[in-house]
């Protein structure tokens, strides 16, 4: 028994999903709509938990939350006003960016505009090289901008200089007399992101000032409603998949800026990894009512990167690598303006939601065409309260086919299955197939609200014959949230060619990345101590390396003691599978990565079937044709238990569709487990 009550509340944009595990090693899932005010539907959400598990809030020992409090402000620009503080001469870099067009062919395409006006951008007279500081900041200058920021109502302030990755005095002496003379917040590059490349570094340091008074606010109310349910106060997922406090988030909210996708691959990695350990890796799929997420899982561990973007601004902070498309349960299918059908990425949302939700919505989405199939049925209650009006779906995509000139309503269902199923396809061979990897060596594993009825479809037309649907899918990134371990990062840009590699710098920079990233599990306080049992970090070595010439990196594992012939094998290796060659040029060490773990006490949980798990059949769209489909209640299957296709598993929060030729058999933690026993299923 864990003798601990946890819970994991993970926001999304359409349902706020909860899990909570108990001292009895009970698992109790609820779903509620996310609200304006996200602490709302979290507080809710625990609230409806602990009344479906017979605990008070109080018994509550831990509370872990992944929400999109920073992504929403990015995608809608709803940010605070941000003031840039820069070296003389670079006010416009955050303009300029990279001179390259998004999309090489079209000439109309636009890029956002930046997200601090120029009249909020101001400079300082100040000169820093790679070689160190060449004219140091004068405090009567900084003052004086201090003045202009004040003067221009900004309520946050972004510093980054010229090479302050490398030499961070000019930088780190404006900071402070901006913390003394303001009262808004100052987020510094030096402390964000200690790395090259002066667009990127600044950009990121731009995004952490733009979130932090919005992730600051949202946590002090999260953080009241908490303490008036006398829950103990939350702990945030970030985007690199680690768990960290309420605290080290305020001081760096940009490393939440993908916060629930990384749960739930946590997640996946965390419940599949035994049920396809023969495989080369997995693929998580996760389809909730907005968007669908897609990630790769390999050596248990979530794959990462630091290129990123949301909404054209780059963000280098380490995150769980996800590929994002617009097609969820709640996307819009519309016909564009040359007859084509489309799906996405315009979302119903929760309010009004589908048409069948019986909330006034009409516009025909993925979840309606499910329907209209018979994926789900009028009787099923999606969140355990949700029932369905058959009749508004049925109207909704009848309107669709008289639009797109389509027959009739199963015919506009079935297109608007295919195309949703094509732009999710898109998304996996984009990290699989597109980064040197067969898909079908991999298992696929499906979650979220939508995933697990997608996921079959999909294994067929990836040639992928092992599908995992975890017992929590439809709240897998709230259950991620109960596995994670805690984490945090740090980085220093070197530039040191192999072939002159001075040994001991290196060395010196990873113990100065080690003593900075255990100093940052220690600034995380007692609070960490309590929940982990424990503040012993380890602390893993990576590096970024490249060949001489190149403007990308990849990044490799490196040993406690530093081995160059090993790093470069390592790296030639990845280069190899990335990209499908290697070459004989110089090397370069680009950067020094450090990461702390601090492993979390393992989520026990007992999986107790109870019931007649047969609730009865259905007509079911498959093969071009309705086949009559058993409908089980799958909490009630028992362990061992094997389902043969067509069939549908319903359950609280999603809802299993396993289609002719296909296999399903119930793993002892209740983990689902299909494979395709036939060639064209």
């Amino acid at each position: 028994m864990s003798d601990r009550t946890h819970v994991g509340v993970d926001v999304g944009g359409t349902f706020t999903d909860v899990v909570l595990s108990t001292a009895d090693d009970d698992l109790v899932t609820a779903k509620v709509p996310t609200t304006g005010d996200q602490s709302v539907g979290v507080v809710d959400g625990i609230e409806k938990a602990c009344r479906e598990a017979g605990v008070e809030p109080s018994d509550v020992d831990e509370f872990t939350h992944a929400m999109t409090v920073s992504v929403n402000a990015l995608l809608e620009e709803a940010g605070a006003a941000t003031a840039l503080v820069t070296t003389e001469g670079f006010r416009d870099v955050l303009e300029i960016a990279r001179q390259d067009r998004p999309d090489l062919y079209d000439f109309d395409e636009t890029r956002p505009d930046p997200l601090v006006p120029r009249r909020r951008r101001f400079e300082v007279a100040e000169r820093t090289t790679t070689d160190g500081v060449e004219e140091p900041v004068a405090a009567e200058d900084v003052r004086a901008v201090a003045d202009r920021v004040r003067e221009s109502d900004a309520e946050s302030v972004a510093v980054s200089f010229l090479h302050a990755y490398q030499h961070p005095e000019n930088e780190r002496r404006v900071t402070e007399l901006l913390r003394e003379e303001l009262d808004v917040p100052v987020s510094a590059s030096h402390e964000v992101l200690a790395e090259f490349r002066e667009y990127e570094r600044t950009s990121t340091t731009v995004v952490d000032a733009y979130v932090k008074p919005v992730i600051d606010a949202y946590l002090g109310r999260l953080e009241e409603r908490a303490a008036d349910l006398e829950v103990p106060a939350p702990r945030i997922m970030q985007a690199n998949g680690g768990i960290a406090s309420a605290g080290t988030v305020r001081d760096r909210p940009v490393t939440t800026s993908m916060s629930g996708p990384a749960a739930g691959v946590v997640g996946a990695a965390a419940t599949a990894s035994d049920a396809t350990r023969d495989l080369a890796g997995l693929v998580t799929f996760d389809m909730g009512g907005t968007s669908s997420d897609v990630s790769l899982v390999r050596d248990g561990d979530a794959e990462r990167t630091t290129d990123a973007d949301i909404n054209g601004r780059p963000i280098r902070v380490p995150m769980v690598d996800v590929n994002t498309v617009g097609a969820g349960g709640g996307s819009k299918a519309w016909v564009d303006e040359g007859g084509a059908l489309r799906v996405g990425p315009a979302s119903a949302g929760a309010q009004p939601g589908p048409a069948c939700y019986g909330r006034g919505g009409t516009d025909p989405t993925v979840t309606d065409a499910n329907v209209v199939l018979g994926y789900i049925g009028g009787s099923s209650a999606l969140g355990g309260e949700l029932s369905l009006d058959e009749a508004a779906a049925e109207d909704a995509l009848a309107a669709l086919a008289d639009t797109a000139g389509l027959d009739d309503a199963l015919d506009a269902a079935r297109g608007v299955y295919r195309v949703a199923n094509a732009n999710m396809t898109r998304a996996i061979r984009a990290v699989t197939v597109e980064r040197g990897h067969d898909p079908r060596e991999f298992g696929l594993v499906a979650f979220g609200g939508a995933g697990p009825m997608h996921a079959a479809a999909l294994a067929d037309r990836l040639d992928v014959d092992t599908v995992v649907v975890p017992r929590a899918c439809g709240v897998l990134s709230a259950y991620g949230l109960l596995t994670a371990d805690e984490k945090h990062d740090a980085v220093r840009t070197l530039r040191e060619p192999f072939d002159s590699l001075d040994r001991e710098r290196v060395e010196a920079a990873y113990d100065d990345l080690a003593a900075t990233v255990r100093a940052d599990v220690a600034d995380a306080g007692g609070d960490d101590a309590a929940t982990t049992g424990t503040t012993d970090a380890t602390v893993e070595r990576a590096a970024d390396v490249r060949y001489a010439g190149q403007s990308f990196e990849l990044t490799v594992p490196v040993d406690d003691d530093f081995d160059a012939d090993a790093v470069a094998e390592r790296f030639h290796d990845a280069h190899e599978s990335t990209y499908g060659y290697r070459m004989d040029d110089p090397l370069e060490l680009v950067n020094a990565r450090t990461t702390a773990v601090v492993d979390r006490a393992d989520v026990s949980v007992q999986y107790d079937s109870s019931g007649d798990p047969v609730k009865g059949q259905r007509q079911a769209f498959f093969d071009d044709a309705f086949h009559d489909t058993t409908v089980y209640d799958r909490e009630a299957l028992p362990a061992g238990a094997t389902v043969d296709g067509p069939a549908i598993l319903e359950q609280h929060e999603s809802t299993v569709v396993v289609p002719p030729a296909w296999t399903g058999t119930v793993q002892p933690d209740g983990t689902f487990v299909m494979t395709n026993g036939g060639d064209d299923a």
